[in-house]
Order: C-alpha cells, then structure tokens, then sequence
C-alpha cells in the first residue's frame, strides 16, 4: 500500500553509505526527494532505482559542498522549495589520524563541512520550517561527539558541535513545529572508512553496524521524537544517566565566586 505524501526530504551526501538508505527508506515513507552529493552518475543510477521501485519524485543536485558555490545553490533550494519538510545533513567526512599525522588544510575542510555547511543549510531551512509550522532536521553526528578519544580529534570536535547544535536547536524551537533529532552512529559499514585511510576490515566485527540497521533503528527513534538516538547503544540508560547529570549541572555552572577547591592552596 502506497504511502501517504509526507513532503519532500532533502539528504546531503545521498549517492552512497548512510545517505543512499535513507533515501531509499525515506521514498518508502511517502517522501519526494532531492539528493545532494558530488558523484553525479551514483546520485542518477540511485535516483532512477528508487523512482521505478516506489513511484516517487527524485531530484537529484550534483553539488560540493565544500564549494562555496555549490553551498549556495543547496542553500537557496532549502529556501525556496515550500514542499521541503525533512532536511537530512548527512554529508560528512572524518579521519582516524591523530593530530601530528593530519594535514591541517584537510582539517580546515573538513570542519568546512561537518560544520560550516550543516550550520548554513540548517539556517536555510528552519525559517521556512517554521513559518509552514511543520518541519524536521536530522543531523548526523557520531558516538565521538561523546567519545572523543576515540578518533582524531577534529573530526570528535566536529561532531560535537553537530550534537551540542542539534540539542540547542530543539530547546530554541520548542512549541514551533520543527522536529530535531541527532543521531550517532557508532562505525558503520561505508565507505568512510576507506575514505579515512582505515579500510573496515581492520576493524573488529562485533562493532560494526550495517548502514540499512543504522539508519532503520535511527528512524524507530525519529518517530519516537528521540532527540539524540545512538542505534549502537544497548545500555541506553548509561545516556539517560549521563544526560541527567548534564542536566543537573546545567544551573550551577556559572557562579559569582570560584568554586572553593580553587581558592584556597
């Protein structure tokens, strides 16, 4: 059975991995879509897959994103297409190289991207979200946003503004009818790896998800109205605990006076 039309979703670095199945499920659920990626043949052969298996409307957007140019024109179709309802930044890249080994110049792209363009097409999104009063954005972040050490630490840093963005966003647009959910996947079977110089076969089995599981436990959490959804995490009451704890400081953690064990010798 056909399902009903749920707007149109846009998803950055949609030609492979994690967005190409989010593309896929999204299609399934009722959405148009507009696919953003630099692969332009991938983004046409996934675009022609999903129209003749769900009858959807598939727009695909070769752009860079790094590309100041190629920003511009994702962003003034955030702004300008009304259908738009879900907007799904993706598009990312990351390293597991520590700092002495990384070349800052790649660093300075990738903060261009897993930062810069999320912000810029999330600020060109949400105007329009609210004034429609219906909207969502998913961002995806990763298990470094918390687990920093994990990884090199501008790619960690990275996500952890994705993840602290997410979690101000959805506090400033309560009551607005914007939807908001970060997700953080643990390592996930893409591309990504390879991309990063550490093929995926190096690492151990038992912690790698595929990206259909990853992205099919990242929406039970999106319908859910999950605000940060980490699919990898049995214990979920290890991030209720933490996140309690973060709440709890939240009010005492700007004082007139120094806390005493730094006042005294």
């Amino acid at each position: 059975m056909a399902q009903a039309y749920q707007g149109t979703a846009l998803i950055t670095g949609a030609s492979s991995g994690i967005g190409a199945v989010y593309a896929e499920r999204l299609a399934r659920r009722g959405y148009d879509l507009i696919l953003v990626a630099r692969n332009r043949n991938k983004l046409i052969a996934l675009a022609d897959r999903i129209t003749n298996e769900t009858r959807r409307s598939v727009e695909i957007v070769d752009a860079d994103l790094n590309d100041r140019a190629g920003l511009a024109a994702v962003e003034a179709k955030l702004k300008q297409d009304a259908s738009i309802t879900l907007l799904v930044n993706n598009a990312g890249v990351g390293t597991h190289k520590p700092l002495l080994d990384s070349d800052v110049d790649a660093m300075t792209r990738l903060i261009d991207l897993n930062v810069t363009a999320l912000t810029r097409l999330t600020y060109a999104a949400v105007p329009g979200f609210i004034a429609r009063g219906k909207g969502a954005v998913i961002n995806i972040s990763s298990i470094v946003a918390i687990s920093p050490e994990t990884l090199n630490g501008v790619y960690g840093g990275s996500k952890a503004f994705v993840l602290a963005f997410s979690q101000s966003l959805h506090h400033e647009l309560a009551g607005k009818g914007v939807q908001v959910q970060a997700v953080l996947p643990g390592a996930t079977a893409t591309d990504f790896w390879e991309t990063g110089g550490l093929p995926i076969e190096h690492l151990p089995e038992s912690i790698v998800m595929s990206a259909s599981d990853m992205v099919d436990a990242a929406l039970i959490g999106f319908d859910r109205g999950e605000l940060v959804t980490i699919p990898s995490l049995h214990a979920g009451e290890k991030w209720d605990a933490y996140e309690a704890a973060r709440q709890a400081m939240a009010p005492i953690l700007s004082n007139k006076v120094p806390a005493p064990r730094y006042t005294t010798a």
